[in-house]
């Protein structure tokens, strides 16, 4: 090989090692307080679905529902969450969004949230190994399970408006609780959140 070819790919060596060793420095990892708000790219993140949840739970159990409901019964109603559907334009983790719910519906005492349908399979298939393996004086029994009163379910939406490097999104929350005896929707709550974007425009 000759010299100069040589030379040629020992010098693309060392700079594709400079390169490397130097976006290496560039990076930088910060630590952050959870409830920080940091909003880097305008989608839908961790604040917004914190907020909505607290928003919207707060709104839920402030309705004449759930006074008619308890003043009727005698006790706080039992709810379950099904589905909450993503019809936006963005790649959005529902499962955190319904957890937010889950725990402000919780955490508010007052209503009693009962499990998921995926959670109730793991906890009867629980039940029936400790009728084969556990003790019988601390065996689980099956058939003690709560039935749920409510079921909520919704759906997270968006609207994009984009033009000349700014973008406006639109989130629209909706939620729904069906009573499950007669499929009458005693609350519906909503939602709503918009975000501008600009881009930064480099002068030269």
């Amino acid at each position: 090989m000759p010299r100069t070819i040589r030379f040629l790919l020992l010098l693309v060596s060392v700079l594709c090692l400079f390169t490397v060793l130097s976006c290496g420095k560039d990076k930088r990892v910060t630590r952050v307080d959870p409830d920080v708000v940091t909003d880097l790219s305008g989608r839908w993140n961790d604040t917004d679905s914190k907020l909505v949840a607290e928003a919207m739970m707060k709104e839920m159990v402030s309705r004449p529902w759930l006074e008619k409901f308890t003043g009727s019964h005698g006790r706080e109603p039992v709810v379950i969450i099904g589905t909450v559907l993503n019809k936006s334009h963005e790649h959005i983790d529902v499962g955190t969004f319904v957890t937010d719910l889950e725990r402000e519906m919780t955490n508010s005492q007052k209503v009693v949230f009962v499990a998921s349908k995926s959670e109730r399979e793991e906890i009867r298939d629980e039940r029936k190994e400790q009728a084969v393996y556990s003790r019988e004086d601390t065996q689980k029994r099956p058939g003690q399970e709560i039935g749920a009163d409510f079921m909520m379910k919704g759906s997270i939406a968006t609207i994009l408006d984009e033009s000349a490097g700014t973008k406006a999104i639109y989130y629209q929350v909706d939620l729904d609780l069906i009573d499950l005896e007669n499929n009458t929707k005693s609350w519906y709550g909503q939602k709503k959140i918009k975000k501008v974007v600009e881009r930064k425009r480099l002068l030269f």
